[in-house]
Parts: C-alpha cells; sequence; structure tokens
C-alpha cells in the first residue's frame, strides 16, 4: 500500500503543472498524444541515470576542487544530459506529427516531456524516503520539489520550446543555432539552479528562487507571443 501511495505522490506536482498549462492552449492538443509525450519524457529519466553516473565518474578521475566539480556534475552532467533528453523525446515522437501544428505546440510539447521526466525523478526520491516513512518530512520534500526542481524542469522545457518555435520560422541552416540557443539558455540556467542548491546557504536560497521566478515570467510572455504570433 506505502509503495502505491508514494509512486502517486511523486507524479502529483507533474499533474498539477500539466493541468495548468494545458489550460493556457487555445487549441488543445489531443489527450493520446499528451500522454505519450508525458510517458515517454518519464521513460527518457532511465537512460539519464546511466549516462550522468558515467560522466560523474569520469569527472572524479581529474581530481578538480570540490566547487569546480559540483558546478561539471550539473553543467555536464545532470543538466546537459536532461535537457538534451528531453528535447530529443519531442523531436523524435511529436515534431514530425501532423498535431505539431502550430508554434505554440513546440513549448507546450516540451513542458509536458519535461513534467514526464520530473515525474519519475519525483518517484525516484519518494521511493527512497520509504524506509524512514516520516510523512511530514515527505510532504516537505514535495512541496519544495513541486515549486522546485518540477517547476524547473517544465520551464527549462519551456525556453527549449520556444526556440525550437522560432526555427520554424528560419533557412535551415539557421534552425540548429536557434534550437541549440535554447539549449544551452536551459542548461545554463538549470546547472546554476542545482549547484546554488548544493551549495546552499543565503545563495542557495535566493539564486534558485530567483531562477524560477525569472523563467516563470519569461515563459509566460514567450507563451503569450507564440499564441499572438505565427511566424
Amino acid at each position: 500500500m506505502i509503495y502505491p501511495l508514494y509512486i502517486f505522490l511523486g507524479i502529483l506536482p507533474s499533474i498539477i503543472w500539466l493541468l495548468y498549462y494545458l489550460k493556457k492552449d487555445t487549441h488543445p492538443e489531443p489527450r493520446l498524444m499528451i500522454l505519450k509525450i508525458f510517458f515517454w519524457g518519464m521513460l527518457s529519466a532511465l537512460p539519464a541515470i546511466f549516462i550522468e553516473k558515467g560522466i560523474f565518474l569520469e569527472l572524479q578521475k581529474l581530481s578538480l576542487s570540490y566547487s569546480v566539480t559540483i558546478f561539471l556534475n550539473n553543467l555536464l552532467g545532470a543538466a546537459l544530459v536532461e535537457e538534451t533528453l528531453k528535447y530529443l523525446v519531442v523531436r523524435g515522437k511529436v515534431s514530425k506529427s501532423d498535431e505539431f501544428d502550430e508554434p505554440v505546440d513546440a513549448m507546450l510539447y516540451m513542458i509536458v516531456a519535461g513534467l514526464g521526466f520530473a515525474a519519475a525523478e519525483n518517484i525516484f526520491v519518494m521511493l527512497g524516503m520509504i524506509p524512514s516513512f516520516l510523512i511530514h518530512q515527505t510532504l516537505l520534500v514535495l512541496a519544495l520539489r513541486f515549486v522546485g526542481a518540477v517547476f524547473l524542469h517544465a520551464l527549462c522545457s519551456a525556453i527549449v520550446g520556444f526556440w525550437l518555435a522560432v526555427s520554424f520560422s528560419r533557412y535551415r541552416e539557421e534552425k540548429f543555432r536557434f534550437v541549440g540557443l535554447g539549449l544551452g539558455i536551459a542548461i545554463c540556467l538549470h546547472a546554476l539552479f542545482n549547484f546554488f542548491i548544493i551549495k546552499g546557504g543565503v545563495m542557495g536560497f535566493l539564486i534558485p528562487i530567483a531562477i524560477i521566478i525569472g523563467l516563470s515570467f519569461v515563459v509566460s510572455l514567450e507563451l503569450e507571443d507564440l499564441k499572438k504570433n505565427y511566424f
């Protein structure tokens, strides 16, 4: 009985954010496609675990300082791997579909993939807390991840989605530049968020909050821009 409960709790934050963003779509996407991308986003967390572990092990061999190692772990291990895999889900599973027919779809499907990835990540965290079974601690962690890690995945994916949408209006040789720009921004902000969370202290509190607030504002503007302007 405990395991299904913790799995449900792990998925719940992603579902709440998913419903929030789907309401912003004036031309709703098919539910089956939404579920498909969410599921593939969850599955993409599995190869991420092994790739990230491999990168972490290689970085350890360099014998760098603690701070540099932690930053590179988050930049090259967590952020680069996770943002790239989420993008590949959308590119491989929906970008060539007939349902992918307006610029805002790029942002929405990237958000869905990001929330799917965050759901899998959350499940791993929740299941890891079962031995202690301190329900108040579990709910606190869940609440913090709801406004932190889960929201960050959605926002970073949305940034990639915006530049993917922009790339639709450019010549073929420029498309990769715009997608690369979106990925670069998402990867850097994701890495900075993780790095300062790990470092802790006052900056470990203020900078992640600033990143979340700033990103949420930018993503809201970008969503509205795409709904009004078809490149």
